[in-house]
């Protein structure tokens, strides 16, 4: 329901704000402006990208948490895409995810509304911390074998010819 609304509601406060802007300073201003923000955009996207890998490998290295700078290159990834996109709301919610606090606090938010849905036990198909038992047997391969299945009594494999 909410891709619905986002699909409906989207291109309509598109086209209202193009309409009042394009009244404002007209057409030609309006669309160099939609094109700066793309080029503008593209530009940030490809620095705090750079940035955020860099701090990715980092905490892969250091043996950190990564799901921060993980969710980050997403949120940037999604910002590169509203930035392509013309229009004046998606440029700006675009440029809102460049900004590293807005990521941060996105993250935080997402990360402690994960915590609430794992402790009430609502994983909704999530990773499940429960624990997996396993039934196994040792074999010890230096030990001698007995019985028919032993180096005694194995003839040439049916899938081999000799």
């Amino acid at each position: 329901m909410w891709l619905f609304l986002a699909f409906v509601l989207v291109p309509l406060i598109e086209i209202g704000l193009f309409i009042q802007v394009g009244g404002l300073i007209g057409l030609w201003p309006t669309l160099a402006i939609v094109l700066l923000t793309a080029v503008v955009g593209t530009y940030m996207v490809k620095t705090e990208g750079r940035g955020v890998l860099r701090d990715l490998q980092n905490s892969v290295n250091n043996m950190q948490d990564p799901s921060e700078h993980l969710a980050s290159g997403a949120m940037i990834l999604f910002a590169g895409a509203l930035l392509l996109t013309p229009g004046f709301f998606t440029d700006i919610t675009g440029i809102l995810f460049l900004i590293p606090g807005v990521r941060s606090v996105i993250f935080q938010q997402i990360k402690h509304k994960m915590q609430e849905q794992r402790s009430r036990g609502q994983s909704g198909g999530g990773f499940r911390s429960e624990t997996i038992v396993v039934d196994y047997e040792v074999v010890d391969e230096n030990a001698p074998k007995s019985g028919p299945s032993g180096p005694e009594n194995q003839g040439p494999s049916g899938w081999t010819r000799h």
